[in-house]
């Protein structure tokens, strides 16, 4: 081989380690490097009884739905007359800036997002009855902080269905038709969705089910299924009202009717707006 069919040859070389060094340090937009945030927000002036949409993420990140469900979730406010401000700055959980706002929505938010200090004024926020929403990966097993798990999700994220099976149509079957939360839920409903599962039934820590789906109109799965199987649920034992809502992984769940009209009575409910 001659001397230049040689440096060819290794330049090959060089250039495929060189890309499979790429390809291995290339991040993962799903999984962004944690970061706790300390500087908080500049708010807009005027900004009372609004809805803050927050979709930091720690721990898997879901880029599919969180553009467009932001989106749908500020729209959904503003039909509800009420200002919304999004962001992923996690230090505007604190006592001065929460106090704008009647209810937060946990957009997918993942991993532990917020700085114990920032976590202490949420508890408070919760404690003189402010509202969470909290939706799909808001309530996976990324969040470890006790407070967190013990109020907002009330039970530990197990998995999904993977491969063809991570998406499938199942039956959802309303528990509590009268709620405020479910109300106007055209039946029956059978979404397509990414279906969590949790090691207990949160009803057990003394979560309220509003909805369940039925486990033989789709495929858990025998490590995934629970029997009876909640998906949306609220915590009655705090002053602020609690929701957290299993759904939520494709973008498409944003613009389903049903979902939207929970997602909007759910907002109203907690924000106690009209009371």
């Amino acid at each position: 081989m001659g001397q230049r069919a040689k440096g060819e040859t290794m330049y090959r070389i060089f250039a495929t380690i060189a890309l499979l060094t790429m390809a291995q340090v290339a991040p993962n937009p799903h999984l962004p490097a944690p970061t706790y945030d300390t500087a908080a927000p500049t708010l807009p002036k005027n900004l009372k009884h609004a809805v803050l949409i927050l979709s930091k993420t720690n721990g898997w990140r879901h880029i599919e739905h969180i553009p467009h469900s932001n989106m749908v979730l500020a729209d959904i406010a503003a039909n509800l007359g009420h200002a919304s401000y999004t962001t992923e700055n996690a230090a505007i959980f604190n006592d001065e800036q929460l106090r704008h706002f009647s209810v937060i929505i946990l957009n997918s938010a993942s991993g532990d997002f917020l700085t114990e200090a920032q976590r202490s004024a949420f508890a408070r926020f919760v404690a003189r009855g402010g509202g969470v929403v909290a939706l799909h990966a808001a309530g996976d097993n990324s969040h470890k902080a006790p407070w967190y798990t013990g109020t907002i999700i009330g039970t530990k994220f197990i998995g999904h269905p993977g491969g063809e099976d991570q998406f499938q149509s199942a039956q959802v079957i309303v528990d509590q038709p009268r709620h405020p939360v479910m109300a106007g839920v055209t039946m029956p409903w059978a979404p397509v969705d990414e279906w969590y599962s949790f090691d207990a039934n949160p009803k057990m820590q003394g979560m309220a089910i509003l909805a369940r789906i039925d486990e033989a109109s789709y495929h858990p799965g025998a490590k995934l299924t629970m029997g009876s199987h909640p998906v949306i649920w609220t915590n009655p034992a705090t002053k602020g009202r609690v929701v957290y809502s299993a759904l939520g992984h494709l973008p498409e769940s944003y613009d389903d009717p049903n979902y939207r009209r929970i997602l909007t009575n759910a907002i109203h409910w907690a924000g106690k707006f009209g009371r």
